[in-house]
């Protein structure tokens, strides 16, 4: 079953607690799939009256809040012992090229990672667990993490939603123009992504292949 044929089934309440709950995980650091959970939601609140995306857009603000706090926590208590231990237990996620990336990231931009690592999903699950586990201050963290969680799952909630109210309406006088629209931005979107993946994985890449050059000792 769809996850959108199963939320139909679920009360209201339920979708609120577990939107909240999922995002609240997965910024923990636990791989879930929390933007799909929130995406489906705001979608279902777009056709169903039952739903409502204000609740829903707070209940998913505050799992993410919350879990990035927890996240925090627990990277600045475990350490790098801990990501050794997420790395073998979950080495998709965890792997050393990925902790490699995040880590470059916290680096270069300090907490504009934590913030912008919400619309990125590597970094949304890297980004409480790391800040800790790399000792950032935990005022700079809380204010990235408070304005970063607002505006993306605030943000995305609303988009959603009024995205799929405008869809229906166009889908009940134009049905195949609708169609045809909505295909066109997810074939868009999903090119748009897979090509920003790219470019990223290929600098990644370049910076791995160049750090060893850089540190070789210099040969008479």
């Amino acid at each position: 079953m769809h996850i959108q044929e199963w939320l139909e089934t679920v009360p209201a309440v339920s979708i609120y607690l577990l939107v909240g709950l999922v995002i609240g995980l997965e910024s923990l650091g636990i791989p879930l799939p929390g933007e799909i959970i929130l995406v489906s939601s705001a979608l279902l609140a777009s056709q169903h009256g039952e739903v409502d995306p204000l609740v829903l857009g707070i209940c998913a603000t505050a799992g993410a809040i919350i879990g990035d706090s927890i996240g925090y926590a627990i990277g600045r208590k475990g350490g790098r012992p801990l990501l050794a231990r997420l790395g073998k237990r979950f080495p998709k996620h965890f792997g050393e090229q990925n902790i490699a990336m995040a880590e470059r990231s916290f680096e270069k931009w300090g907490m504009w990672a934590v913030f912008f690592g919400r619309f990125v999903a590597l970094l949304r699950i890297f980004a409480g667990p790391l800040a800790g586990v790399l000792q950032m201050p935990y005022w700079k963290f809380l204010v990235a993490n408070v304005f970063g969680g607002i505006l993306w799952a605030g943000g995305t909630t609303a988009v959603i939603y009024y995205v799929g109210v405008v869809a229906e309406a166009w889908l009940k006088r134009f049905s195949w123009l609708g169609l045809v629209a909505a295909v066109l931005i997810g074939v868009t979107s999903m090119l748009v992504l897979k090509n920003r993946a790219k470019k990223a994985a290929a600098r990644v890449e370049a910076e791995a292949t160049a750090a060893p050059a850089q540190v070789a000792p210099a040969t008479d």
